[in-house]
């Protein structure tokens, strides 16, 4: 680092010297700068700018989209909060940042895309697969932008400040998403199934097609769900890792870990360069957990014979401990149990990364161990040597894996009516058995007067939990109302500590009122406002309906 900054202060001195010596300096381009006249010419520089480009994919923020919904609570006011509970405006800096973050990475796939072929390269093929990877980056952010706000600017080409076009009206949304659609199905003629070990995280034809799945299934597109979900299963690339929780570990992480090929698409974290606070956040040791587990969440695991809790003879409450017996195989690897190792001991030291035994919620907030509010803990993701030193997490985020697109194709199967067990035991059916879960029949479901849409929809909720996608799936299905509801936690006569919780409230059968006054108003909250602060700087920009 100090013979760059040597070599920077020298430039710098030439350069001075050069403008006092000759008058022509001002008409030269900068020696200190990169510009359109000095790149793009090879692809050693090519590379650098598609890599550029994958600074805008989610990464652990995907994960704190996980708050928007109905599976966790943050335990104070956070904006995520706000935007869930339906009690926010337009002038949230949340909405504003989605907004210009997603812009900003699509206005760099756009230059990119503007000057990429200027570059003198004799691998062809590898210039258009390079295209291929800004295409889907510019599709996916473009995704996320009519996810939130409907209509919004359509734009594809590098806009300068002054630029007529930044001033420009929204496009109409299912215009985008058509466009979406096509440019994730072109992206993907040109990339490759898989990569080297060195270029593991690069986007390949399985995400592409992952992607446009995924687009297709929030749209209600379920032919072309389908269709692209079908397509990734015939690449005969992906399969179930076979351990869950080790998914969601270091030790299971694609980059590190080659015999992992369910993971599609991931956000890479590296040591001292690019890390995260998720693990810490999860089990803190001396505040309150960021991620509280609801009453909803814990009630949606079925027990172990596959029947929901209100029908299951297995299902016993009368203490916290039995909560978590005779259930899905999935909620002991996500949710915290009595017995499982634990980064939030009630030591007073939050820095000591020895790991006692979780015995019981606490909810007394003395520094001196981890503080639930709901009465429950999250350990999916939580890597516990990262839980004692703050942002020191280096645990990959998936943002994209091939149970993903297995739920997609049973889903989009039973939205067209054509779902059958044959469907079901090559998708659902295969996630259950990773885990020793009670496979899903169809006979078995209609005898127990269960309803099968409810039961994929239950299938998806349990599997993708803290990936981020809960928000998405009840917004696209107009289950609205689900975010009004109430966030509960345990019930309130399983805490050892009754003076911890003398004043929390609860509701006529016992259970921890955590949060209440929460509001859903069709069709409003069904699409974030367009920020003030872009419709201050372009009063071209129209307000969506009830904001």
């Amino acid at each position: 680092m100090k013979i760059k900054y040597i070599d920077k202060v020298i430039l710098m001195l030439l350069c001075v010297c050069g403008w006092a010596c000759n008058d022509d300096f001002l008409d030269r381009e900068p020696l200190d700068a990169i510009t359109d006249v000095g790149f793009w010419q090879n692809q050693q520089q090519l590379e650098l700018a598609v890599n550029a480009t994958y600074a805008y994919l989610k990464g652990k923020n995907m994960v704190d989209l996980e708050n928007l919904a109905d599976n966790t609570v943050w335990p104070t006011l956070t904006q995520y909060q706000l935007i869930g509970s339906g009690n926010y405006n337009n002038d949230l800096s949340t909405l504003n940042t989605e907004w210009s973050d997603a812009y900003a990475g699509i206005r760099r796939c756009n230059h990119f895309l503007e000057n990429y072929e200027r570059a003198s390269m004799t691998n062809e093929e590898l210039k258009r697969r390079y295209a291929a990877e800004v295409r889907f980056m510019r599709a996916y952010l473009y995704s996320y932008l009519t996810y939130f706000y409907g209509d919004v600017q359509f734009i594809t080409n590098a806009l300068n400040v002054g630029d007529e076009e930044l001033y420009g009206e929204r496009h109409s949304r299912m215009e985008i998403v058509n466009w979406i659609l096509d440019e994730l199905e072109a992206a993907a003629a040109d990339l490759p199934t898989s990569y080297s070990s060195a270029e593991y995280g690069r986007i390949t034809k399985g995400a592409a097609l992952g992607w446009k799945s995924n687009v297709a299934l929030f749209y209600n597109r379920y032919d072309v769900a389908e269709e692209s979900a079908k397509a990734v299963m015939d690449l005969g690339v992906y399969e179930l890792y076979p351990d869950y929780f080790e998914l969601f570990q270091p030790e299971g992480q694609a980059s590190q870990n080659p015999s992992n090929k369910e993971t599609m698409l991931t956000r890479i974290y590296t040591t001292d360069i690019s890390m995260h606070n998720l693990s810490r956040e999860i089990h803190v040791p001396d505040q309150p957990s960021r991620w509280n587990p609801t009453k909803s969440l814990i009630d949606a695991y079925l027990c172990v014979d596959g029947r929901p809790i209100e029908q299951s003879p297995l299902y016993d409450d009368t203490s916290y401990e039995a909560i978590f017996e005779n259930r899905d195989p999935r909620m002991a690897m996500t949710i915290l149990l009595p017995g499982d190792e634990w980064g939030g001991r009630e030591d007073g030291n939050p820095d000591n990364t020895n790991n006692d035994i979780f015995t019981a919620p606490k909810f007394n907030n003395d520094r001196q161990g981890s503080v639930t509010v709901t009465g429950y803990y999250f350990k999916k993701y939580c890597a516990l040597s990262a839980v004692p030193t703050y942002n020191r997490d280096q645990n990959d985020i998936i943002l994209l894996r091939y149970a993903e697109i297995l739920l997609n194709y049973a889903e989009a199967k039973l939205a067209q009516g054509t779902l059958t067990q044959g469907d079901l035991d090559i998708t659902i059916n295969k996630i259950r058995e990773r885990v020793g879960m009670h496979p899903m029949d169809i006979q078995e479901i209609q005898a127990w007067g269960l309803d099968l849409e409810e039961e994929v929809k239950r299938e998806r909720r349990i599997e993708l939990v803290l990936e981020g996608q809960r928000y998405f799936d009840i917004l696209r299905r107009k289950e609205g109302e689900i975010l009004a509801q109430d966030i509960k936690g345990v019930k309130k006569d399983f805490i050892i500590r009754q003076q911890d919780v003398e004043s929390v409230r609860t509701d006529e059968e016992g259970y921890i009122i955590f949060q209440s006054g929460r509001t859903f108003e069709d069709p409003k909250h069904y699409l974030w406002p367009i920020p003030l602060q872009q419709r201050d700087r372009n009063p071209n920009l129209t307000q969506n309906q009830g904001w």
